[in-house]
């Protein structure tokens, strides 16, 4: 039986397609795509750069896509080959396969992507819901991974409750409802340390044409910390409110013996601006040294 799209219209998900393709050709990078077909369907991939360069996968955050994360780590493309993932039920190219965030299944996904894309010794980076990924990517098996970089990752710590459902979720509702303008931006404004004109329109199809997932992110646990040997460097925000910057590094020194360096964000928000993006990408190229 086929599953009922996420994508909430025909019309909707061409709109939101529309603007992740102008994205990808407004960053005027020499590339191409990538269909890998897995067991949880097909994944789209993007990639750039040099293939003799050493490997990079990027991953992006929830209700995001590959090119968001190109131009994120835009300044990685002259020194490696990089894969950009569409992360599975996301607004992208990918199959709409919503995987369990209680189990490794998104560990087994990437690992399967990995060995179809028959790579080794990758730099794994990704931010928000990227981290998640990639932690459990960890946890599922590590084996083929360098080192990896995580930029406030979900899956670590997570906010008060209620400073999330009252910057977050009410104006995204609210936005959801009305379609005010002054509640996206509310929201934004929660969301992004700098003004995003791209997120503007993409989330503004998004919270309109596609259906999200609400279901609360767990944290990893203690045990699984431990076991992961991959060097890990972390990057956290000091005013993110759904990962909490300082909590964040607290606990990670804490639960992950392989944690390589920390570093933490002066005045951010859970998305960085373009300054801190190069500050990432050349930490990354330095392979973690400061």
């Amino acid at each position: 039986m086929k599953l009922k799209s996420l994508f909430k219209s025909e019309q909707g998900k061409k709109e939101i397609l529309r603007l992740y393709d102008n994205k990808l050709e407004s960053l005027g990078i020499d590339c191409e795509y990538k269909t890998i077909s897995t067991q949880f369907g097909h994944t789209n991939i993007i990639v750039a750069g040099n293939p003799r360069n050493p490997p990079i996968i990027i991953v992006h955050g929830s209700n995001g896509c590959a090119p968001i994360a190109l131009e994120t780590y835009k300044d990685l493309i002259d020194s490696f080959s990089v894969y950009a993932i569409d992360v599975l039920a996301q607004p992208n190219k990918s199959a709409e396969t919503r995987l369990s965030m209680k189990d490794d299944s998104y560990g087994k996904w990437m690992n399967e992507l990995i060995d179809k894309l028959e790579l080794k010794d990758i730099i794994l980076a990704g931010f928000s819901f990227g981290g998640l990924v990639i932690l459990k990517t960890l946890i599922n098996n590590e084996n083929k991974i360098k080192e990896v970089f995580l930029s406030a990752p979900a899956y670590v710590v997570n906010g008060n409750p209620v400073k999330a459902l009252i910057k977050f979720f009410i104006p995204m509702k609210r936005y959801m409802r009305t379609k005010k303008s002054k509640y996206l931006n509310r929201f934004l404004d929660a969301a992004f340390t700098e003004r995003d004109d791209f997120a503007q329109q993409s989330l503004a199809l998004v919270f309109t044409h596609f259906t999200m997932d609400f279901t609360p992110v767990p944290i990893i646990k203690s045990g699984e910390a431990s076991k992961i040997q991959t060097p890990i460097t972390l990057i956290a925000a000091e005013n993110d409110i759904i990962f909490p910057g300082r909590k964040m590094i607290k606990r990670a020194k804490k639960i992950f013996p392989s944690l390589k360096h920390t570093m933490l964000l002066n005045n951010s928000k859970h998305l960085q601006n373009r300054k801190d993006n190069s500050r990432i990408a050349s930490l990354i190229m330095n392979k973690g040294r400061v």
